[in-house]
């Protein structure tokens, strides 16, 4: 550790490049991580926070609670209870007066139900009548209020905004709760129409085998929602393609520093340095160059979470990041494997003599 810090010491300005580099890189995996993070959450937050464990749809809909029609008939074949809820999603465009349209999901679901028992309200309370609705808190940010009338679709409906909570959304979409009789009409369903999905907190809810039903687990559920594993899958591979680059960058900028100071581990060979000092410093240089730039990559980060618009759908989980910043560590460790090789093998008679 003391030859690897005196000698980034004396060459201030190289070493300075390098940690640049890879803060430029870390900075970058924290960034894409976060986005990736916050956008996954986007498309399932509501559904998370519902704490279940299964879906219940139509066999026929492909795994898309907007496609499913689970019947009265259908409905009367499951073993429902306190641990089961019925829900009905519908894509809305919620509009009022002054203010902006915004595409949302109206989320059907029935007022005794343990879904909306178990909704936190931030802001007014939950609703009551039929024609109040409850938002999720970034219609604030278009403008709407407590208290405020709005339309849904093309109807002529009003419906009033009784409160909000916070993070929930869904397909990347505000949700709107009210009631099921409400999703509904949305829906132009039928009089046989019972809801979308049958929502359960346990894993395997007894359906009767000609129901027309067919249960999901909830993680299944999440990984057809529509875009989620393709968007999920892209933002893997930037991220371990980035891990790649900085290995690269690592063990490049390593042999080439190693290369150049070949004359000096050939004195220190000579003079009876064991070689494991040598191993020990080239260690050490690289966890200080990589430990160095995760210090600097984890403030910008930090100092872009302070600031960043939270229309940006970006989450910044402290946990997940910190497993990110301990790949790199273990990168620039295999990074360090050639020039170790290098140092090794040294010969002082060759070297010197040459």
């Amino acid at each position: 550790m003391f030859l690897a810090w005196k000698e980034m010491r004396y060459e201030k300005l190289r070493y300075t490049l390098i940690i640049a580099m890879i803060v430029l890189i870390s900075y970058l995996i924290f960034i894409l991580t976060s986005l990736a993070q916050g956008l996954a959450r986007q498309n399932t937050d509501a559904i998370k926070s519902w704490d279940i464990q299964s879906v219940i749809l139509n066999d026929n809909a492909n795994t898309s609670m907007t496609q499913s029609i689970i019947t009265k008939s259908q409905l009367n074949k499951v073993q429902t209870g306190k641990k089961t809820a019925i829900v009905t999603q519908v894509p809305v465009v919620v509009h009022g007066d002054g203010n902006s349209k915004v595409s949302a999901q109206f989320v059907g679901v029935n007022s005794n139900q343990f879904i909306m028992k178990n909704l936190k309200v931030i802001e007014g309370k939950k609703p009551i009548k039929a024609n109040e609705v409850l938002a999720d808190s970034s219609l604030k940010q278009a403008g709407y209020q407590i208290g405020d009338k709005v339309k849904l679709n093309s109807g002529q409906t009003n419906y009033l905004i009784s409160g909000f909570v916070n993070n929930e959304k869904l397909n990347i979409a505000p949700v709107i709760y009210g009631a099921n009789s409400v999703a509904k009409v949305l829906k132009n369903a039928g009089s046989t129409f019972a809801a979308s999905a049958i929502v359960s907190q346990d894993s395997k809810p007894i359906l009767s085998k000609d129901s027309g039903l067919k249960n999901y687990s909830v993680g299944g559920f999440i990984k057809k929602l529509p875009g989620y594993s393709a968007q999920l899958t892209t933002f893997i591979f930037m991220i371990g393609f980035l891990m790649i680059i900085s290995l690269v960058v690592v063990a490049v900028f390593l042999y080439i520093l190693t290369m150049q100071k070949l004359e000096n581990y050939a004195v220190l060979r000579a003079q009876g340095v064991p070689v494991g000092v040598l191993v020990r410093a080239t260690i050490s240089q690289s966890l200080l160059i990589v430990v160095s730039g995760l210090i600097v990559g984890t403030a910008l980060t930090g100092l872009t979470a302070s600031f960043i618009p939270s229309e940006v759908p970006m989450y910044f989980s402290i946990p997940l990041l910190s497993i990110v910043a301990i790949g790199l560590v273990v990168v620039a460790l295999l990074g360090v494997i050639i020039p170790i090789r290098v140092v090794t093998r040294v010969d002082p008679v060759t070297v010197i003599g040459g």
